[in-house]
C-alpha cells in the first residue's frame, strides 16, 4: 500500500544532511505539519464527531451517563493535545474560545448555561451559534455532565439540559471539520507550511518561528493551568475550582495530553522536529530540553490522584510544586535558549497581560 507520509520521510532523510539551513527549515516545517500537526487535528475531528453522536445517544436513552462522560473526556484530551499546535485558522478569530472557555474565574459557564436552558424554547444549533462562546464549548458540556448540582438521573433536568448538550456536540463537530478543511484545502495551512514563499509565510524561517511561538505560549499556559489552582497567581490561596476540567477531575490528564503534543513537535518523527534544527555545537541544549521533557513526563506519570485531591495533602502539593518547576524550566528553555539558538525573536506571547 502506498503511504505518502513514509515516502516524504524517506526523501527528507536523504536531503537533510546536505541542505542549507533555510532548506532544512522548509523540510522540518513540512514534516511537522504533515506528521505531527495534521494527524492531531484529524484525531480532534474524530473525537468531536464521536462527541456529537454520543450526545444524541445519551439524550435519546441509548447510552449511559458513564459512556457520555467517557466520550467527553476523549474529546477534551484531543483538544488539549491541539493547544501546542495552535497556529493557523484555529488560533485566529477567537475560535479557540468556542472550543473551551478557560479560565472561568467567575463561574460564567455555570451561570450562562443555566440562563440559557431556563428559556422556554429549547436550544438548537442555530440558537447556540448566536450565543456566547461561554456556552458553545467543552466547558459547558462538562458542566452539564459533571457538575454536582445537576442530577441528570432526574428526567426533568435531563430534558432541560439535553438540547444544549446535543447542540454543543454538533457545534464542536462542525467547527472541527471546518478547521480541518482549512488545513487541507488548496493552498490551505498544510500547503502554506510546505511551500515557500506563500501569502502567510515569506520563508520557512517564519513558519518555524510560528511553531515555536505556539510551543512557548502552550508551555506558559501549562504553568498557568497548574499554578492557578495551586495558588501561585493568588498569594498562595489554593483554588481547585480554577483548574482546567476541574468538574471532571481530568486536569492532570489534560495537561499531560498538551505536554505530550509539545514534546512531539520538539522531537519530530525521525528527528524532523525543532530538535533536528539544532547544530552539532548545540547538542548540549538539545539534551537539556530532552531531559526537561522526560522529567516532567515522569512526574506526571507518578501523579495518579486527581489534582484537587493532591492539593489537600503536603505530599500532593510537593509533587505539584516539583511539576510546576519542571514546566517552568521547559518554558524558559524554549522561550530563551531555544529561541536564541534558532534565531527567532519571540516578542509577546498570547498569554501576556493575563
Amino acid at each position: 500500500m502506498f503511504r505518502p507520509t513514509l515516502l516524504f520521510t524517506s526523501l527528507a532523510a536523504l536531503v537533510l544532511g546536505a541542505c542549507s539551513p533555510q532548506d532544512r527549515q522548509a523540510v522540518t516545517s513540512a514534516a511537522i505539519a504533515n506528521q505531527i500537526i495534521l494527524p492531531t487535528y484529524s484525531r480532534w475531528v474524530e473525537a468531536d464527531r464521536q462527541l456529537a453522536i454520543s450526545a444524541l445517544a445519551y439524550c435519546q436513552g441509548q447510552a449511559t451517563l458513564d459512556t457520555a462522560r467517557a466520550d467527553f473526556l476523549h474529546a477534551q484530551r484531543a483538544w488539549t493535545a491541539l493547544q501546542p499546535l495552535l497556529i493557523g485558522p484555529l488560533a485566529e478569530g477567537n475560535r479557540s474560545w468556542q472550543v473551551q472557555f478557560w479560565p472561568d474565574r467567575k463561574n460564567l459557564v455555570g451561570r450562562q448555561v443555566d440562563q440559557l436552558v431556563a428559556n422556554p424554547t429549547p436550544v438548537d444549533a442555530a440558537t447556540l451559534a448566536k450565543s456566547s462562546v461561554v456556552v458553545q464549548g467543552l466547558s459547558a458540556y462538562e458542566y452539564i455532565l459533571f457538575d454536582a448540582r445537576l442530577d441528570l438521573a432526574d428526567a426533568g433536568q435531563k430534558a432541560r439540559y439535553c438540547p444544549l448538550l446535543v447542540a454543543i456536540g454538533e457545534h464542536q463537530k462542525t467547527l472541527a471539520e471546518a478547521i480541518l478543511g482549512q488545513w487541507n484545502s488548496e493552498e490551505g495551512m498544510l500547503w502554506q507550511m510546505s511551500h515557500f514563499p506563500n501569502p502567510r509565510y515569506a520563508d520557512a524561517h517564519e513558519a518555524i518561528a510560528d511553531v515555536l511561538r505556539a510551543q512557548v505560549t502552550a508551555l506558559d499556559t501549562l504553568k498557568k493551568k497548574l499554578g492557578t489552582p495551586m495558588g501561585r497567581q493568588n498569594k498562595g490561596i489554593v483554588q481547585p475550582m480554577q483548574a482546567e476540567a476541574w468538574r471532571s477531575q481530568d486536569a492532570l490528564h489534560s495537561l499531560q495530553a498538551s505536554l505530550t503534543a509539545a514534546q512531539a513537535v520538539w522531537a519530530g518523527v525521525d528527528d524532523q522536529g525543532l530538535r533536528g534544527l539544532l547544530g552539532n555545537d548545540q547538542q548540549a541544549l538539545a539534551e537539556r530540553i530532552d531531559a526537561a521533557y522526560a522529567a516532567a513526563q515522569k512526574t506526571l506519570d507518578g501523579n495518579s490522584r486527581p489534582l484537587a485531591e493532591q492539593l489537600t495533602t503536603p505530599e500532593g502539593r510537593h509533587s505539584l510544586e516539583v511539576l510546576y518547576d519542571q514546566l517552568n524550566s521547559l518554558h524558559r528553555l524554549h522561550e530563551g535558549e531555544l529561541a536564541k539558538a534558532l534565531g527567532i525573536p519571540l516578542g509577546f506571547n498570547a498569554n501576556d497581560g493575563d
